[in-house]
């Protein structure tokens, strides 16, 4: 049986996402950018009491007796669609009348079609209820049974590994059905923020697969900042004759859980400073840089481009705010410095200083 969806001409961009909801044995909804459910496969039906005919052309919030009336799903579905945030296995418990409540992850997909009035998210449900009860259960075991120990660890570290192979192969998805996109839009705007989420999401895979072999929780951040910005390199700097990527970071260990943090920094400064640094294919120099001194620490990416702007972007960006939220996690200030030739952004964190951000972001943008 079909999943169910609004009865109206199928653009072909729409027709694979239909196709796949149609396909899914999992709990799927593909909603459009009102937030009107536009299909919803059997399995949600089925899963969570639903008539087909209730879903299609309804929000999520007006399904059932209202026990999707959650104002924080509400909340994250429009600044999904709006592109300001992301829904990534956001937890809640779905309460109905005379049943047990489930627990309930939810991943959302936004969807690129290159035209912003075909806007669709693609919205992922599962039901842990039970694997919580499992692990639980579980764990009294441990508590109970410390003979037990090694088995359930070495289970556990077989589901990881499956967990992050899963992860592995699901970002290379992602990357290729960006590049299907970027290769058969016609905007090259729109071509160009493709290769852009292209360039992040292989990022975000290397990231993954360095700290997958990080076993005793601490990261070589020179080794990890240098395999980090050889994929990028790969991936976005055409003729390495001309443009150089280069890593003098110290020879330091650091938590694995900051090197994320770290990662996700220098992805985002070297991206834009390949997109706004050298124009025209314009030959220079990108260095990463991290120095201690104590418990003080700066995190720099320098370089030999055409500098800072003379007039102010009138709007700050995505990578503006990806900046500004990792400084605020990392208690860090952020640092912008004209070096004419070429612009510095530094991370810059003093155990003393409060959280600061003293770059004004409508200029930060034209570097970050």
């Amino acid at each position: 049986m079909p999943a169910r969806y609004l009865s109206h001409p199928v653009d072909p961009g729409l027709s694979l996402a239909l196709a796949m909801v149609a396909a899914s044995a999992a709990p799927l909804l593909l909603i459009d950018g009102d937030l009107k459910i536009v299909a919803a496969s059997n399995s949600f039906c089925r899963a969570f009491g639903i008539e087909a005919d209730q879903a299609s052309g309804h929000a999520l919030t007006e399904l059932g007796a209202g026990e999707w009336r959650i104002p924080q799903l509400q909340m994250l579905l429009e600044a999904t669609a709006e592109g300001v945030a992301a829904i990534d296995s956001y937890e809640m418990d779905l309460r109905r009348p005379h049943q047990a409540d489930r627990r309930l992850v939810i991943n959302v997909q936004k969807l690129a079609y290159g035209d912003s009035d075909k806007l669709r998210l693609l919205v992922a449900i599962a039901d842990v209820t039970d694997a919580r009860l499992a692990t639980k259960k579980d764990q009294d075991q441990l508590r109970a049974n410390a003979a037990q120990n090694v088995e359930l660890a070495a289970q556990n570290e077989a589901l990881m590994e499956e967990i992050r192979h899963r992860v592995a192969n699901s970002l290379q998805i992602i990357a290729s059905v960006l590049m299907q996109n970027a290769r058969s839009v016609q905007s090259e705007e729109a071509r160009e923020h493709l290769r852009n989420a292209h360039a992040r999401v292989m990022s975000i895979a290397d990231l993954q697969q360095q700290l997958a072999g990080a076993t005793t929780g601490t990261v070589e951040l020179r080794a990890y900042l240098t395999k980090l910005c050889a994929t990028i390199a790969a991936s976005m700097i055409p003729d390495a004759t001309r443009l150089s990527l280069e890593v003098v970071a110290e020879d330091v260990t650091i938590d694995a859980g900051i090197s994320v943090s770290f990662g996700l920094v220098v992805t985002e400064l070297v991206i834009n400073a390949l997109k706004h640094a050298f124009p025209n294919n314009g030959a220079g120099k990108i260095t990463v840089d991290y120095q201690t001194e104590g418990p003080m620490w700066t995190l720099s990416v320098t370089d030999t481009g055409i500098g800072m702007p003379k007039a102010k972007p009138a709007t700050s960006g995505l990578g503006t705010s990806i900046i500004q939220a990792l400084a605020r996690q990392l208690q860090a200030r952020v640092d912008l410095d004209d070096m004419n030739p070429g612009t510095k952004v530094s991370l810059v964190h003093t155990p003393v200083a409060p959280v600061i951000v003293d770059v004004d972001p409508s200029v930060k943008e034209a570097a970050v």
